[in-house]
């Protein structure tokens, strides 16, 4: 397979994790795909920047035997299709498409937890109004402009590469080379399954899902963001993975700082993608989240 190849369910689905539990589903301009499973209290999962539903599927499996579990590929990403206006790359129109979809899928979720970027996507649609969970559980999420010269440097490298027509293939092909996916992604900090790794290249090898991780890169703002986190109202749980190379841990500290009612919990050994590295200790502390939706959890400082 070549990154020519782009993902396709029907040649993909019946080998992609919980495949049993996808759907499409059709909400404003895109055709999400969505993973639904289990009973009860409804619980929203959402991926970050170049992943896929894939990277719930323990968490998800756990989750299933206690509530109802919520998964879906982000526009442009796995199988849902890409915006079709440029505005929908932003990190305000994604936030209104995931409201979109939840409207079409009319359920009130009871915790929704965003990992990275998917974080940043749900604390906006609050922000919006569009989506208003009890509660918003962010797992390393990229919630502050990066510091230094790289709050620079990687936005308008995004868009540089997004310009070139060329770079979505080229970096794809990259991708397909033996060691590089694995490489980039213990550089997060974590270390996780070969069968993890072998579905991230699958994702990285597809130039169509490439562009979309370097779209939202490019559309991004932040910094503007990052001043209207004081609004917001939901309480917000920030798990933090002491490991992280991708996402610092303090900026846990200092989101907790401008959001009044957040707490903080850390993450010892665990690094960007803590929920694939141990999927039942962030399973145990949804649940412990979903059981006591009022409490907050230890933050351990």
């Amino acid at each position: 397979m070549t990154s020519t190849e782009h993902l396709d369910w029907r040649r993909e689905g019946p080998g992609w994790p919980r495949h049993g539990t996808s759907r499409f589903v059709q909400a404003g301009d895109l055709s999400w795909h969505v993973q639904i499973a289990g009973a009860g209290p409804v619980v929203v999962l959402v991926h970050g920047t170049a992943s896929s539903t894939h990277s719930w599927r323990d968490v998800a499996t756990i989750l299933d035997g206690h509530c109802t579990t919520i998964a879906m590929d982000l526009p442009g990403h796995g199988f849902t299709s890409a915006p079709r206006r440029s505005d929908g790359w932003s990190l305000r129109g994604m936030a209104r498409a995931m409201g979109a979809l939840n409207d079409v899928l009319g359920q009130k979720p009871a915790l929704v937890v965003g990992h990275s970027a998917g974080a940043a996507i749900l604390v906006e649609a609050a922000l919006l109004g569009v989506l208003v969970p009890p509660r918003i559980v962010s797992v390393n999420g990229a919630l502050l402009p990066f510091k230094g010269i790289a709050r620079h440097m990687f936005p308008a490298l995004a868009r540089l590469l997004f310009l070139n027509p060329m770079s979505p293939a080229l970096l794809a092909w990259r991708a397909e080379k033996s060691g590089v996916v694995a490489d980039l992604l213990a550089g997060t900090g974590s270390r996780i399954s070969a069968e993890g790794v072998a579905y991230y290249r699958r994702l990285l090898s597809d130039r169509r899902h490439v562009g979309a991780a370097l779209k939202m890169m490019a559309a991004w703002d932040l910094a503007g963001f990052e001043r209207r986190l004081p609004a917001l109202s939901v309480p917000l749980t920030l798990m933090a993975g002491l490991a992280d190379q991708a996402v610092p841990a303090e900026d846990a500290w200092r989101v907790r700082d401008r959001v009044a009612g957040a707490s903080v919990v850390l993450l010892a050994g665990l690094g960007h993608l803590a929920h694939e590295e141990d999927p039942g200790r962030i399973a145990g502390l949804v649940l412990d989240l979903l059981q006591a939706p009022g409490a907050a959890l230890t933050d351990g400082k």
